[in-house]
């Protein structure tokens, strides 16, 4: 494991380490979890879209070919003035 230095203000710190104490946990611990998540964002942005883009492609709806146009989509009643 890599020591990393950073500054960060002494009140802030101050009050990370209470909340930490608080969560069970270190203000280490919880700059880990955050530079883990932050590293792979791009990653698990790319593996969603991709799994949500293979959910579209295997669904059934709209199985019947039905087309819409733009007005359509808008064609709705309003209420009378």
């Amino acid at each position: 494991m890599t020591n990393l230095t950073i500054s960060v203000d002494e009140k802030l710190i101050r009050k990370a380490r209470i909340r930490a104490i608080h969560e069970g946990t270190s203000v280490s611990a919880r700059i880990r979890e955050f530079l883990a998540e932050y590293a792979q964002g791009n990653d698990r942005q790319q593996t969603a879209g991709q799994a949500f883009i293979a959910a579209a492609r295997r669904s059934k709806a709209n199985s019947e070919g039905a087309s819409w146009t733009r007005d359509d989509a808008h064609d709705r009643p309003y209420p009378s003035a």
